[in-house]
Order: C-alpha cells, then sequence, then structure tokens
C-alpha cells in the first residue's frame, strides 16, 4: 500500500481548486494526511486513524474514478490496521 501522504497528494491533485464549499469540512484532514506515512503515528494529539475517519467521513462529496479508488485505498488500510491491532491485543492478552 502506499503511505498516507501520497494517496492525499493524489486526492489534492484531484480536487479542483479553489476547493468547493462542499469540500471544505474534509480540508484540515486532507492537510493533516499530507504528513503521515502509516496509522501507526499521530498528527497533533490526534491519532493518524482517526484523522483518515475524518476525512472520509468528510469528503463524502468528492466523486469519480480517483475519489473511489483513493476512498477504497484509506478503507482497505484502516481495515487492515484494525485486524493487525485485535490480532496485536489478542496476543498480549493470551500471555
Amino acid at each position: 500500500m502506499r503511505p498516507i501522504h501520497a494517496i492525499a497528494s493524489e486526492a489534492l491533485q484531484d480536487w479542483k481548486l479553489p476547493l468547493s464549499s462542499a469540500l471544505l469540512p474534509a480540508w484540515p484532514y486532507l492537510r493533516a494526511m499530507l504528513s503521515m506515512s502509516t496509522l501507526d503515528g499521530t498528527y497533533g494529539v490526534d491519532p493518524a486513524e482517526d484523522i483518515v475517519l475524518r476525512f472520509l467521513s468528510n469528503a463524502t462529496s468528492w466523486r469519480g474514478e480517483i475519489a473511489r479508488r483513493c476512498k477504497k485505498e484509506l478503507s482497505d488500510m484502516l481495515r487492515d490496521y484494525k485486524r493487525q491491532r485485535r490480532r496485536v491485543n489478542a496476543a498480549r492478552r493470551a500471555r
């Protein structure tokens, strides 16, 4: 999978500037994602996972082929990250 910042860069290139009012709610999260590589880190005090979730929640009006691909990639990344965290937590509890 690509780093989060690569997906965010592609999203930014696909959005037409100036941003339409429908895309403005997602802008702070997209800007934060430009500095993230994985879901393991944080942006300020917010977990990267939360930033990506908020971006996806606020970017519902972003449409098209690129939008579908980027959103799917981010959703798959979140799904895999949650699975990995569950496995790690289960292994810790089994000790």
